[in-house]
């Protein structure tokens, strides 16, 4: 009898706080609710006033709510702001009480965006409050627009903070000086604990300030926080500074910026002072004085253009001489020595009145310079690569540069936006003479003469464990940088580069992970490289790779377009150095999951049957586009795997011609080690379907070991799915649980004829079957009825699949 009673206690206690509560509130709607209750739409319910008037007093009524009876509660939720629907959750799960379906309202009529059908969203509370976050950092929604949104006791970036497990900072850095402000340091403070993935999209040229805040943000979230992956997403014109900026705070080393505020986490003095005029303008200091990045990148890149043409083009002419000269000066400040040109004096940090001292060799500089320039129009055709003409960038409008430099004028504001402009364009034969002129392409030479960390000088915190760089060229200055910190980021234990352009700088980035490799504690086990084109032919790239990194566990490697040295005819092709490439056999390797995108040409068996052989261990393998020169070298690969993978689990095929291979895809189908198999858009029945397919079933049904098979793409059809079927059979072997018939132009009757079969057959649930795009909306009638008889089977995932309209897209592009 007690619960009864206390349930019609806390009854009447809300009844009565309700009533006195919304006295006011109901004479407010008490006139238009008279005036509406004839119409349409009846009055609100006395209860909804008492609702929505307690919903409105929270502030001394939240403790008394909480205590509310299961059913009144729930009445009350949907009635919240989302500061205290927030606050109630976990009071709610005790009761029995479950959110999701308000949150999942609030996201459609508030955010109103559509999740991606590929995301699996566990938790809207968490969603909500994340997207909410990002909104009102960016100043994109407006929380006095809605009353669910705004309520003056609470800060919505603090309530949110600790939702957020992954945040996208934009364009020009927006929302980072804010979080760094003072009046949201707790913010931060809950973010530093909460935050796992930070993310840049897009991103454009920034100022001092906003590249201050992003230093004191990352020191923050990753030095002392909780973030362990940095993805950078579309970034066609990189920013030298910004990006090398990002890069060294991901892998753990700081110094304030030039005037920063020092650390308080830190705990030491001098990890707060800001660094003196000598220590350099880069994020990490150096042993000895040197001007900014952008000045020794444009020195590297002129002087090994004019050693080059020196050599060639003696002959000057007077008509380049004042465009030559006046870029030589802006460039160099004068003097031809090389020394000076790679360690001069550092300018970048000069006060607005100091006087530089005279160069003299200026003019005798500018002079051969524009001597060499006027001869290579002179030059024959089979002469060295030219150079490409000075291209000239400028920022937009109302943007200043991050550095301020005298003398030079606007000229100077411009080549420095050009120095980082002219480092993407990738230059056949000159790449490496600047990476060797500028930093000895690693080869012990002081990393600091391109402006790398000089990693011994610095302090080293807590570092991240994922990089992700997706579309981001990487200039020769920022492949240097990536190669530099990666020899000794031992806490990296996945690394993306995606499109970056890297070109001859494979060779620097597999130097650097073979000194990655050999560093104690490196935890380095997942590698995704993909690109345009390489250097080096895809299968001896990775071969390359495996041999530098033998604990590697997942590579993922995918190369568009052939090499130069898949065509022997290209003159002037230099191999790669000889430690790099060699015939030496492949050592044990820890690889257990291979993915390789092949660009168009046949494809050497035995390299690819070398790295098979040596990864004992493998359990996935993935071939995307491969060709192979015949089916005899197709099945010595397939006879490879049965050899030396017997881990082997799944194994992935796509978009490969295996028409004439239907031998070897019977002897893959009588494997009873693989559990999964695939076949995507692999033309398998374009030849002798009739004879084909009674094999494969035959094949299929003593096979034991096999749970699931894929074969989308592949023109199956009608006949082809009932014969299918019979691996359902009575008389059958198979453990199929898994059957993708994706995109195999299955009709409805197809699809209703082998529904009943499986009834007849009556084997019970067979697992999952996908029927995406295929043309069952020629009778939709017929195809729910097969969808209907199929459910009772297995579960079934499809679309609204337009064929019509499919095929017509088909024939435009024809």
């Amino acid at each position: 009898m007690a619960a009864p009673e206390a349930w019609r206690a806390r009854s009447c206690w809300f009844c009565e706080v309700a009533a006195a509560t919304t006295m006011e509130a109901t004479s407010r709607e008490a006139a238009p609710a008279k005036s509406s209750a004839s119409g349409p739409n009846a009055p609100p319910a006395l209860f909804e006033l008492c609702g929505r008037a307690v919903s409105a007093h929270m502030g001394v009524l939240e403790s008394g709510v909480w205590a509310l009876p299961g059913p009144i509660l729930q009445s009350i939720l949907p009635l919240l702001n989302i500061y205290y629907l927030e606050r109630i959750e976990e009071t709610a799960l005790k009761k029995g009480l479950s959110t999701q379906a308000i949150w999942r309202r609030l996201w459609d009529e508030l955010m109103k965006t559509r999740p991606s059908s590929l995301e699996s969203v566990t938790c809207w509370r968490a969603k909500f409050m994340e997207a909410f976050f990002s909104h009102v950092l960016r100043g994109t929604i407006d929380v006095s627009s809605d009353r669910r949104l705004c309520d003056q006791r609470f800060s919505p970036l603090l309530h949110s903070s600790r939702h957020v497990r992954q945040l996208t900072i934009c364009n020009m850095l927006q929302g980072a000086t804010e979080l760094v402000a003072e009046p949201n340091r707790r913010v931060l403070e809950t973010l530093a604990s909460s935050l796992h993935t930070l993310k840049f999209r897009h991103l454009l040229f920034s100022d001092v300030a906003a590249q201050q805040s992003l230093r004191q943000l990352l020191h923050q979230l990753i030095h002392h926080g909780a973030v362990n992956q940095v993805s950078l997403y579309s970034w066609p014109v990189p920013e030298s500074a910004l990006f090398i900026l990002i890069l060294t705070m991901s892998a753990g080393f700081w110094q304030p910026g030039p005037g920063g505020p020092p650390c308080r986490l830190c705990g030491e003095a001098s990890r707060g002072r800001a660094p003196s005029r000598e220590e350099g303008s880069l994020l990490l200091g150096s042993r000895r004085p040197r001007r900014d990045a952008a000045e020794r990148c444009a020195a590297a890149l002129m002087a090994t253009r004019r050693k080059s043409e020196a050599k060639q083009m003696p002959r000057a002419a007077p008509s380049t001489r004042v465009t030559r000269r006046s870029t030589q000066e802006s460039l160099t400040s004068g003097g031809t020595d090389p020394k000076r040109e790679l360690y001069p004096p550092a300018t970048s940090h000069e006060a607005p009145g100091t006087k530089r001292p005279p160069s003299a060799p200026a003019a005798t500089s500018s002079a051969s310079a524009s001597s060499s320039t006027s001869s290579s129009k002179r030059a024959p055709a089979s002469s060295a690569p030219q150079p490409k003409p000075l291209k000239r960038f400028k920022r937009a409008a109302g943007k200043k540069g991050a550095r301020t430099r005298q003398g030079s004028g606007a000229e100077s504001e411009d080549l420095y936006d050009f120095v980082f402009i002219v480092a993407g364009e990738k230059e056949d034969g000159e790449e490496m003479e600047i990476g060797e002129v500028a930093c000895g392409a690693l080869d012990g030479s002081d990393p600091s003469c391109l402006g790398l960390p000089a990693l011994e000088a610095s302090q080293r915190f807590r570092s991240i464990s994922t990089l992700e760089l997706f579309t981001v060229p990487l200039s020769t200055e920022a492949a240097l940088t990536l190669c530099h910190l990666l020899s000794s980021w031992v806490s990296l234990e996945s690394l993306t580069l995606s499109y970056n352009g890297l070109g001859s700088n494979i060779f620097r980035l597999l130097d650097s992970l073979r000194a990655l490799s050999g560093q104690a504690g490196c935890r380095l086990r997942a590698l995704h490289l993909s690109d345009l084109f390489s250097p080096l032919p895809i299968l001896e790239l990775t071969r390359a790779i495996v041999r530098a990194l033998p604990l590697l566990r997942v590579l993922s490697i995918r190369v568009d377009h052939p090499s130069q040295r898949d065509n022997p005819a290209v003159p002037g092709n230099a191999g790669p150095p000889s430690h790099i490439v060699g015939d030496e056999e492949i050592p044990e390797n820890c690889l257990e999951q291979l993915e390789m995108g092949f660009p168009r040409g046949a494809q050497p068996a035995p390299l690819l049957c070398s790295v098979l052989k040596a990864s004992g261990s493998l359990q996935q393998l993935s071939l995307d586009s491969a060709t192979f020169a015949s089916p005899q070298d197709f099945g010595l690969v397939l006879q490879t795997l049965k050899e030396y993978n017997l881990a082997l689990k799944r194994l992935s095929f796509h978009d490969m011609n295996l028409a004439d291979c239907q031998s070897e895809v019977l002897f893959l189908l009588q494997n009873l080690t693989l559990q999964e198999i695939t076949f995507s858009f692999c033309r398998l029945f374009e030849k002798r379907p009739a004879q084909f397919l009674p094999e494969m079933v035959a094949a299929m049904k003593g096979n034991s070991t096999l749970k699931g098979l894929r074969l989308p793409g592949n023109r199956l059809g009608n006949a082809g799915l009932l014969a299918l079927a019979d691996v359902f059979s009575e008389d059958s072997s198979s453990s199929l649980c898994q059957l993708d018939i994706s995109s195999n132009c299955i009709k409805p009757d197809g699809l209703l004829e082998f529904a009943k079969r499986l009834e007849r057959w009556g084997r019970g649930a067979f697992g999952h079957l996908r029927l995406f795009q295929n043309w069952l909306d020629q009778d939709a009638v017929t195809a729910r009825e097969a969808i209907r008889r199929l459910r009772a089977t297995c579960h079934v995932v499809s679309d609204s699949w337009d064929s019509s309209q499919a095929f017509a897209d088909y024939v435009s592009t024809m």
